[in-house]
């Protein structure tokens, strides 16, 4: 499967973006999608997951109440929908599919896309 992160931007603090990550060559639904960000200077963390067995979801402490992760199936696209943002959110957001267990942790990733930068800045 191959995987495309879009949607990163320039925001102000307190905004929203949508971000997008949408798959070709296989169906979404028979992975667990998780999102992950990396700011600069700081290791890779991971932000939310949706599970491919029963749809559930988790998030980081950082974004609880705040991002909502969901999935799309006639898009084949699995969002990552950011309120509230805040400066520390600035990150390069990267979205990654795991097809053999249902974890959500990187280094079980089998497929990552291309980083979209999000910038959360006045």
């Amino acid at each position: 499967v191959q995987l495309q992160a879009s949607g990163g931007g320039l925001v102000e603090p307190g905004g929203s973006l949508r971000l997008s990550c949408a798959a070709s060559g296989s169906t979404l639904d028979y992975y667990t999608i998780g999102w992950f960000r990396q700011a600069p200077g700081k290791e890779r963390e991971g932000v939310s997951c949706i599970s491919r067995r029963d749809g559930s979801t988790g998030y980081a402490d950082s974004v609880k109440g705040r991002f909502t992760i969901f999935r799309d199936k006639a898009r084949n696209t699995v969002y990552l929908q950011m309120n509230g943002l805040k400066p520390e959110d600035t990150a390069v957001y990267y979205c990654a599919a795991e097809g053999v267990g249902n974890s959500c942790n990187d280094s079980d990733m089998d497929y990552w896309g291309k980083g979209t930068q999000v910038t959360v800045s006045s």
